[in-house]
Parts: structure tokens; C-alpha cells; sequence
């Protein structure tokens, strides 16, 4: 494997999957356009150099842009081989139309439309299964675990070879202790609960998680990049501050003080917790790449993370 910076990207067993992932699977939206363009070509280039750099788990969905076309490409083409990498999926059930996306519309939950969307992922990747598949931000929980609703789907979907894996990916904490006391899931996905700003996840969903050995991932360990040293108001306008963005400024400035690079004490913060087992981030280009990867392979002491949380900041 090859490095960014010094050190081997570490990876977790993915608890019982079995699955072994880089601390920092790669977030396609990164690639998807939604925060900047990215041509096919740079994508392309990009999840090469992800997969040399041993960040070889893709976590993709419908409404990451045009995420998915490109990740197809790139697999239909051999820029990766489906082999070398571990694949985690989304069924976007948002609203009804055409198939999940953020918008007006019923969602659809029913088992039916659950293995059709799969199906449909599939034949987009050209490949003949995921490795893991999240229903992904449900406005109802009760409904994806009614008899013949999308759980029920995504486990026909395993029953026929589809997806080795299942679970949720989603924020309200409720509907997570709801999935996990079903006993029908594998893995799960937390977002915005455990960074530098909140450790909310901690509280109910990792003990009950690491219970059951489910695998986790936590989303924005950066929060979108607040967390990774640029300054907050070139993301968000400081007349539109709120109390994040607030704070997420006074850890850069701490961090500026000191010669701590805050993208460093972000994600190894979030590494500490080894009842998670993955941090997803999505990447621009090369540079962004690397640069996680470094962050992720560094080293920031007992004595600097003690000294930020006594901060209170």
C-alpha cells in the first residue's frame, strides 16, 4: 500500500460483518457534485488513488448527485475491481419519485419497491451485489419494519444473494434503538452525533449497537468541514453563525494557538471511539484525499485531547 504522510491507514473489523474497513471510508458524495464540480476523469483518478491508499470502502447512494454513474464507470471500466473494495449502498426512500430522492412525495416503503431499487443500483454499478445496503433516512421508522416493508425487502434482497448485509443509516436516535431491538440488522449508520461539537451517539446508540456487535459508521466527523481547519465562513456566512459554527471557530482558533492542526484532533478524536468502527468523508480531489488519510494516520497525544476537553470549548 502506499502512503500519503507517514504511517498505514488503520482499519476496524466492522463488527459482525467481519468486513475489515479503513477508519475513513470514502463518501461518494465527495465526487457527486453537490459541493463543487468534479469531472469523471478527476472521479475516476480518484478512486484510484482512494483504493491505493487503502481507503477501499465506497459508501454510495442515489442522492449523492452524480455519484453513482461515476462509481458504475469507474467499476464497468476497471478503474477498481469490484474484489479489491467493500461497497455499502443506500435505498433512498425519501419520496416516491422516480426512486428516493430529497423532495415532494409520498415515500414508498414496501418490500417491492425496496428490491427493485436494488436490483436497479446494481445493474447501474454493473455488479451482482453490495456488501452492505442502509435504508437510508426514513421519514418513518415504524413503516421500513412492518411485515412487508423495506427491512423485509433488503432481507428478500439478502435471501437472494443481492447484499451480504443490511441496516439504516439515519440520525434520529429513536428510530435507531427501534432498528437495533428488532434484531434484523447488521450494521448501522449515525450522522452529526459524534465529532469534536457532540458525542450524543454515545449515550444510547454505541452501547446498544456494540451490544449486538452491529457494525457502525459515524457521518460528518468534520461536520461538512467545519472541523478541518478552513475557516468557518468560507462554508457559512457569519451572519448566519449559529452555535456550531460558533464553536467549530473557537476549536480553530485553540488549535492555531497551539500549532495543532484541527483536522488531526478532529478525526482522531473521533478514533478514540473503537465502538466505531468507520468515519465516511467525501473527497474533492487527490489533495483533500491525502490529506484525511495524513489526519488519520497522525498522532496527537493523550496530554493535547485532555487539554481540549478540559477547554470546554
Amino acid at each position: 500500500m502506499q502512503n500519503a504522510d507517514k504511517g498505514t491507514l488503520p482499519r476496524r473489523r466492522w463488527g459482525k460483518t467481519e468486513l475489515s474497513i479503513p477508519v475513513i471510508p470514502f463518501g461518494t458524495q465527495g465526487f457527486g457534485d453537490n459541493f463543487g464540480p468534479v469531472s469523471d476523469e478527476e472521479a475516476m483518478a480518484l478512486m484510484r488513488r482512494a483504493v491505493d491508499l487503502g481507503v477501499n470502502h465506497f459508501d454510495c447512494a442515489r442522492c449523492y448527485g452524480n455519484s453513482l454513474g461515476k462509481l458504475g464507470r469507474a467499476l464497468k471500466e476497471g478503474v477498481i475491481a469490484r474484489d479489491e473494495i467493500v461497497l455499502s449502498g443506500r435505498i433512498c426512500h425519501h419520496s416516491a419519485a422516480p426512486w428516493g430522492f430529497y423532495g415532494k412525495g409520498e415515500p414508498d416503503y414496501s418490500a417491492e419497491r425496496t428490491l427493485a431499487d436494488t436490483r436497479d443500483q446494481l445493474e447501474l454499478l454493473g455488479i451482482e451485489k453490495f456488501d452492505v445496503l442502509f435504508i437510508h433516512d426514513p421519514p418513518a421508522i415504524e413503516p421500513t419494519l412492518a411485515a412487508n416493508g423495506s427491512l423485509a425487502g433488503l432481507e428478500k434482497a439478502r435471501q437472494l444473494g443481492l447484499v451480504d448485509f443490511i441496516g439504516y443509516g439515519m440520525n434520529p436516535h429513536d428510530f435507531h434503538s427501534a432498528a437495533i431491538e428488532s434484531g434484523r440488522v447488521d450494521a448501522l449508520l449515525c450522522f452529526s452525533d459524534y465529532n469534536l461539537l457532540r458525542q450524543s451517539a454515545a449515550d444510547d446508540i454505541l452501547p446498544a449497537a456494540a451490544a449486538r456487535d452491529l457494525g457502525v459508521m459515524n457521518g460528518w466527523s468534520i461536520m461538512r468541514g467545519w472541523l478541518t481547519g478552513a475557516p468557518v465562513e468560507s462554508f457559512v456566512p457569519k451572519e448566519k453563525w449559529g452555535d456550531d459554527q460558533r464553536r467549530a471557530d473557537s476549536m480553530r482558533q485553540w488549535c492555531l494557538e497551539r500549532d495543532i492542526e484541527l483536522l488531526d484532533l478532529a478525526l482522531q478524536f473521533c478514533l478514540r471511539e473503537e465502538r466505531i468502527h468507520g468515519h465516511p468523508i467525501g473527497s474533492l480531489n487527490v489533495e483533500q484525499l491525502e490529506r484525511n488519510v495524513q489526519a488519520a494516520c497522525a498522532t496527537i497525544s493523550d496530554a493535547v485531547i485532555a487539554d481540549f476537553c478540559a477547554a470546554k470549548l
